[in-house]
């Protein structure tokens, strides 16, 4: 791993450091969506129904028992309204939504950055190895051409190439994986939050207590 370093240059050093930082951001990445998969569908699910019985103090206490899924604080900030009308009710559904929306993408800039700075950090070594090598190329004297530093000035061209097409690569991969899970997770907020004001325009109309009087 050091040699692998050493022959990649001093842009080595900076895709190490773009990596580990990916590595560490997919990681937090995955652990989110992991907890979001397992246990949205589920609650959201028995929140509606229990909604739909007429029954907001106990899908309030739902809610509130899993206020860290993104679509609970969604639901949380439009029940908590005393006496909303369909339309404030609606609207405060779409703002906690747009609430929601830099969490489920977050770090998306900074994998954006390092999608886009690693190759160029890889040309940039490729640059710099070539120019190791033509220097100490000494044209018209073969015997005085210093083969290992024209070899090492390659190897690190070739090298730091490397290093940043696959370190902007693995980024790209998990970079879109997280974009699909925003994409679906978004649709399905739209989804539920449809049903949940359906749910709530039928409670008011007849006449029923559709809100909760407390947090």
């Amino acid at each position: 791993m050091t040699n692998f370093l050493v022959a990649g240059g001093i842009v080595a050093w900076p895709l190490l450091a773009f990596s580990l930082l990916g590595v560490a951001l997919i990681i937090e990445r995955f652990l989110f969506w992991f907890q979001i998969k397992a246990r949205e569908k589920r609650v959201v699910n028995t929140v509606l129904k229990l909604y739909q019985r007429n029954e907001p103090m106990a899908a309030i206490a739902k809610l509130k028992k899993n206020a860290d899924l993104p679509l609970c604080r969604i639901f949380l900030e439009a029940l908590i309204i005393y006496d909303a009308t369909p339309t404030e009710f609606r609207l405060a559904l779409e703002t906690a939504t747009q609430g929601e929306l830099p969490l489920l993408k977050r770090f998306n800039t900074v994998f954006q950055t390092i999608i886009a700075v690693s190759p160029l950090l890889g040309l940039l070594g490729t640059i710099l190895g070539l120019m190791r090598s033509f220097a100490a190329l000494d044209i018209g004297n073969t015997g005085g051409t210093n083969t290992g530093a024209v070899t090492g000035g390659i190897s690190e061209a070739l090298t730091s190439t490397v290093m940043g097409l696959v370190v902007a690569i693995a980024i790209l991969l998990f970079s879109n994986s997280f974009r699909s899970f925003y994409l679906k997770e978004f649709a399905l907020i739209q989804e539920y939050a449809g049903q949940l004001e359906l749910l709530y325009r039928r409670h008011y109309e007849k006449g029923n207590k559709p809100y909760a009087t407390t947090r």
